[in-house]
């Protein structure tokens, strides 16, 4: 999250709907993360036309925060990583 005191309001468009969203991330951070979530809905329609939308909205859910934990232990493994050869590298110049 931006460390930004002021509030961005914006409109957009989610599968239709549209959302009256208010932030502390920019109109561009915020429009970006609409049109993920619309992608992700529209791209699980197409595979499972017959959902209603609640249970495409939870769906969809699902998918995007399966992408954000996978990033997230991929960040703490590479994080590791990076210690782990920071403490090499330090050893070797001892």
């Amino acid at each position: 999250m931006s460390n930004s005191s002021s509030k961005q309001k914006l409109n957009v468009t989610i599968y239709g709907q549209h959302y009256a969203i208010t932030g502390n991330e920019s109109t561009d951070h915020i429009r970006h993360v609409a049109s993920i979530v619309d992608d992700k809905m529209k791209e699980i329609n197409q595979k499972n036309p017959f959902l209603d939308t609640n249970k495409l909205a939870v769906l969809t859910a699902i998918n995007i925060v399966s992408d954000y934990v996978k990033l997230k232990e991929r960040a703490e493994m590479l994080k590791k990583l990076v210690e782990k050869q920071l403490k090499s590298e330090q050893n070797d110049n001892d």
